[in-house]
């Protein structure tokens, strides 16, 4: 009986540090859009922050969930990883290597995906 109650706890354990990890990622990823993303995409993911207007080409509005059903959560890995020029886009998108792990970038993509509000 006591073992038992020894995995039950182990296993509880568990799942707070997965749920602690997963939080503490999706915080990072809205931080990391935030810093790295909205000043062109917008607070609200429709392409329209303040540097929008600057650019050769719209920003990727990503609320717009008949776009974005269509684009694979790699090539938006590419994009961001890379460039737009990465994925043959426009270049007006920027690499973020120097500035994102590839875990964060992951978990951006992610936190983009919430932008869709079907």
């Amino acid at each position: 009986m006591g073992r038992n109650k020894i995995q039950i706890a182990l296993l509880g354990i568990g799942a707070l540090l997965v749920f602690a990890s997963v939080t503490a990622h999706a915080d990072s990823a809205q931080s990391n859009y935030t810093a790295f993303c909205a000043k062109c995409h917008g607070a609200t993911g429709h392409g329209d922050g303040p540097g929008a207007a600057a650019l050769s080409t719209k920003a990727r509005d990503f609320a717009d969930c008949a776009v974005m059903q269509k684009i694979s959560d790699d090539t938006m890995f590419t994009v961001i990883k890379g460039g737009g020029a990465a994925a043959g886009l426009p270049a007006d998108m920027p690499s973020w290597s120097n500035g994102l792990s590839d875990p964060e970038i992951h978990a951006l993509v992610a936190y983009i995906h919430t932008f869709c509000k079907k």
